[in-house]
């Protein structure tokens, strides 16, 4: 089971983890994965929300010996306020190869 993922400099502990193909128009084969972790509200959201506004990353796993760039293709959080260092809430992100 893959639980770490690397976006450039960027670890994170994940929950969930599912890796797939894609066809882009012209045929060509592209990975895309999907990826489910916890932040905690406060620094470590602010932390983790400005390096995924870069969109674009040198994507990493390890545990799969894979690393190519790709692009957000989709992004949702379990909540909006994340003022409180106490709150966790849960990410998913999609993840698609870039050429």
């Amino acid at each position: 089971m893959v639980n770490e993922v690397i976006l450039d400099d960027l670890t994170l502990q994940v929950t969930n983890y599912k890796e797939e193909i894609v066809v882009n128009q012209t045929g060509e084969p592209l990975k895309k994965i999907n990826i489910a972790f916890k932040v905690r509200g406060g620094e470590e959201y602010h932390d983790v929300t400005s390096h995924l506004y870069k969109k674009t990353f040198d994507v990493k796993v390890p545990q799969k010996g894979i690393q190519f760039r790709a692009t957000i293709y989709n992004y949702s959080t379990s909540r909006t306020d994340f003022s409180n260092e106490r709150c966790m809430a849960d990410f998913q992100l999609s993840l698609l190869e870039v050429q």
